[in-house]
């Protein structure tokens, strides 16, 4: 109940900052609509590029506008108010707390996805409906799998920054590796360009790595893509990341804290 709650308080917050949600959200619209024009443009010079067609491609569009934020492929989240919080030396008194140090932060994780899904996700992509033909799912139990893929990205997300916060306790300040991961992210993660339309050992090697579990995976579960038994296929990559990324964390929270230097003392 407390990690529930640990959400439900990370919900609520991010809820209070009703302008820089709307400001976010007109600008996650604005870059579909831009971003879906300059597919339709390239699909019409290629069609079939990537196994997609021109309604798969510029829903591929939508779906990752909504899911940018929700699973955080820029960063943020627990990352800024951590950077806080070792730069205060406050850290000290988060690890002195009767709960779990990687709980209490993935509780607010999902607490934080939870509501930028519901204003961030479904606002732009309702609007990309509207605007242009997109393609949805065609059989219900797909939005079942969909949902939890997105569940998954989070988690996987979440464990990647995890451990990018981590450095802090060497780093004191993890801003330089963060930088170098947002380039990542946005690359491997099909946020920029599909997996798919990678060529050779480049498009085996983004498959493999987990930033394609936040965009990528879920964005092809959504245009039925990976159907039958290849979802299952999908959604246990996505879980075997998580369960990886989070017992990382775990080994290097373990020897990051067994001696703890807190800035200024």
């Amino acid at each position: 109940m407390l990690y529930a709650a640990v959400a439900r308080g990370a919900f609520r917050r991010y809820s209070t900052y009703r302008a820089a949600t709307v400001a976010g959200t007109f600008t996650n619209t604005v870059f579909g609509i831009i971003l879906a024009y300059t597919f339709l443009a390239l699909w019409q010079a290629r069609p079939g590029l990537g196994g997609y067609d021109q309604s798969q491609a510029v829903t591929y569009i939508w779906v990752s506008q909504s899911l940018l934020v929700t699973v955080a492929v820029w960063g943020g989240g627990f990352q800024d108010d951590l950077q806080d919080r070792f730069r205060s030396g406050d850290i000290a008194v988060d690890l002195y707390r009767p709960v779990d140090f990687q709980g209490w932060w993935l509780a607010s994780d999902l607490g934080r996805a939870g509501f930028q899904a519901l204003v961030r996700g479904t606002v732009p992509m309702l609007i990309g409906a509207l605007v242009f033909r997109i393609r949805l799912p065609e059989h219900p139990l797909t939005w079942a799998f969909f949902l939890l893929s997105v569940l998954l990205a989070v988690v996987v997300s979440f464990g990647l920054r995890f451990l990018v916060s981590i450095t802090g306790f060497w780093l004191h300040d993890s801003e330089g590796v963060r930088s170098v991961m947002l380039v990542v992210s946005m690359f491997f993660s099909g946020m920029l360009l599909p997996v798919a339309l990678f060529p050779g050992w480049l498009g085996e090697l983004g498959r493999a790595l987990p930033w394609s579990a936040l965009v990528n995976v879920p964005t092809d579960v959504f245009l039925e893509r990976t159907a039958g038994t290849a979802v299952l296929g999908a959604l246990g990559f996505q879980l075997g990341w998580a369960a990886a990324l989070l017992a990382a964390g775990r080994g290097a929270q373990w020897l990051a804290t067994r001696r703890v230097v807190v800035q200024g003392g």
